[in-house]
């Protein structure tokens, strides 16, 4: 299937979710991703939820991370430079909800991409060469090109792998693992 087949195909999937639905599979998720070989990392960047699109609530894995002691990263999104600013989240963080119907901080001390060690990955379909397919806008594609060569992308995922994205770009950047409730895919 094309990215826009997919994307189309799995915001309807994802629709027919509950809400008790979204809160046991982000939860399962959460605990799959404790078998993964990152916790030597320190510093990771976690996505905040568009409730209305019906993503996976991270906040269980803000609690891992915070239990583990680990830096969170927090980010904000520039919608005509395409650009995301990248904040440390701390007991101080203020956030308010743009337009789009995204949590983002309004301020904090900022981290550049280049520090950051593991990305937590919004998407809507992957495929089992680890591709995967997001909104269309292209802010991760260019936040993870500035990212270190060693950064680990995980993607996060209510559903399974695909076969193939058919049309998928050079530029695009592969992911390293997909969770999802059911399995972990290493790639």
């Amino acid at each position: 299937m094309t990215k826009k087949e997919l994307r189309t195909a799995y915001k309807k999937l994802r629709q027919q979710l509950s809400q008790n639905d979204i809160e046991e599979k982000s939860l399962a998720i959460a605990n799959k991703i404790l078998s993964l070989p990152i916790w030597e990392q320190t510093y990771f960047h976690v996505f905040l939820p568009i409730e209305a699109h019906k993503e996976i609530n991270t906040e269980f894995i803000l609690h891992l991370l915070s239990g583990k002691d680990k830096e969170i990263v927090v980010s904000k999104s520039d919608f005509e430079t395409r650009n995301m600013e990248h904040f440390l989240l701390t007991d101080n963080t203020k956030f308010e909800t743009n337009d789009y119907g995204i949590p983002e901080p309004q301020n904090g001390l900022e981290v550049p991409s280049s520090k950051i060690d593991v990305v937590f990955v919004p998407l809507l379909a992957f495929d089992i060469s680890g591709n995967r397919v997001g909104y269309g806008k292209g802010f991760y594609d260019k936040f993870l090109s500035e990212c270190r060569p060693g950064t680990i992308k995980i993607g996060l995922s209510f559903f399974p792998a695909v076969d193939a994205v058919h049309d998928v770009f050079e530029s695009d950047i592969k992911l390293d693992y997909c969770v999802t409730p059911d399995e972990v895919y290493a790639f």
